[in-house]
């Protein structure tokens, strides 16, 4: 048996709580609780970095029913704000204190990958949560990823005492280059890794697909939301400890658990039409980009142009201009490189591209579209 095989395939991802005004509205988070724990859930997911959420899930949770009655996930994010060890290591004592748990089921170190990861190996957290896990403060201790199957593979050669790997993974990103989902899943099977799936839906993407999608999934079962095709999908998935879903509403919280409470995995009928739909979302025009990023290479203003084009094909695809523009900043911004609008036209970058795109072109209506 594997870790947390025995842990029902829905957890309640903490990140989007609902809110009441400015404040995360805890009564409401309370009556949450209470519907996913009476049927069967146990599976909690907050995070340092989560404004409000450790703290509102002391008042609804912790505080409310027996500590043996649930399990609580939290994580580490040294790469913010940490000058030193000691700053890092003080993310974890602040969650004991906002959350009151007494001890943590589940300890992330919080989104591995590119230049993140550096953060923890400076400051040593590897060895800090074995620590904290032989004083029993920590039963179990993963990390959360975000890269190329590449470089979770290196860190898994280098930390096989990391026990599970919290991935992103949905049915609209599974082939997608920029984000590799299926790779980095079938990474971490390789190295027997139980997997925690976070972003099932996309950040809520996949519940509002385009026409062509949500025709397909309609047509097979027009009492299903869009939403409950792509958690199933996930969930469907072998190695699982559960699949993380960010309800931010006891709507959305009834929805899961109708179709959550029993479920054993999509029929092979049921998989046919998730591919289906799959296929008509990778059948929208988006720009051809693989994330190469030969052009970075050469761009003589450091232009995040695979990031643009990533923030882009969102806004193609989900007509989401708000999710867009916060993927452009991550992917762009965060990153360090240039806006579309810094493009000079000099063409260094389309010389470069395999996918030969138009991509002076394409940076224009990225600059015109996201600002």
């Amino acid at each position: 048996m594997y870790l947390g095989e025995q842990i029902k395939k829905l957890g309640f991802g903490l990140m989007r709580l609902p809110k009441e005004g400015e404040a995360i509205d805890v009564e409401q988070v309370k009556v949450m609780v209470d519907k996913f724990l009476g049927a069967g859930f146990t599976y909690f997911d907050t995070a340092w970095a989560y404004p409000g959420s450790e703290e509102a899930i002391r008042e609804a949770l912790v505080k409310r029913y027996p500590r043996e009655a649930f399990q609580l996930a939290t994580k580490n994010a040294a790469w913010i704000n940490c000058k030193t060890r000691e700053e890092a290591i003080d993310q974890f004592n602040v969650s004991l204190e906002r959350t009151g748990a007494g001890y943590f089921d589940f300890y992330l170190l919080h989104n591995l990958g590119e230049g993140r990861t550096k953060f923890f190996d400076d400051f040593d957290m590897w060895s800090f949560v074995q620590e904290k896990k032989a004083e029993g403060l920590i039963k179990h201790v993963g990390f959360s990823f975000h890269s190329t199957p590449e470089e979770l593979e290196a860190i898994l050669q280098k930390h096989p005492e990391m026990e599970f790997v919290q991935l992103q993974i949905n049915y609209g990103d599974w082939e997608n280059p920029a984000i590799q989902s299926r790779a980095v899943y079938e990474m971490a099977r390789k190295y027997d890794k139980p997997v925690i799936i976070m972003e099932p839906v996309k950040g809520g993407m996949l519940a509002s697909p385009p026409e062509s999608v949500k025709n397909i999934l309609t047509a097979a079962e027009p009492n299903s939301s869009c939403a409950s095709w792509a958690i199933r999908f996930a969930a469907s998935l072998p190695g699982l400890i559960t699949v993380l879903s960010g309800m931010s509403s006891v709507q959305q919280m009834e929805d899961n658990l109708s179709y959550m409470k029993d479920f054993t995995g999509l029929t092979e009928a049921q998989k046919k039409v998730v591919e289906e739909a799959r296929q008509a979302l990778i059948k929208i025009p988006v720009i051809p980009c693989t994330t190469c990023n030969y052009c970075a290479k050469v761009c003589p203003k450091e232009i995040g142009i695979s990031g643009s084009f990533t923030a882009m094909n969102i806004y193609t695809l989900y007509g989401d201009l708000a999710a867009a523009k916060h993927q452009e900043e991550w992917l762009v911004g965060m990153h360090g490189r240039q806006k579309a609008a810094q493009c000079i036209k000099c063409g260094k970058c389309e010389a470069v591209c395999p996918q030969h795109i138009h991509i002076r072109d394409e940076l224009v209506k990225v600059s015109q579209t996201l600002g």
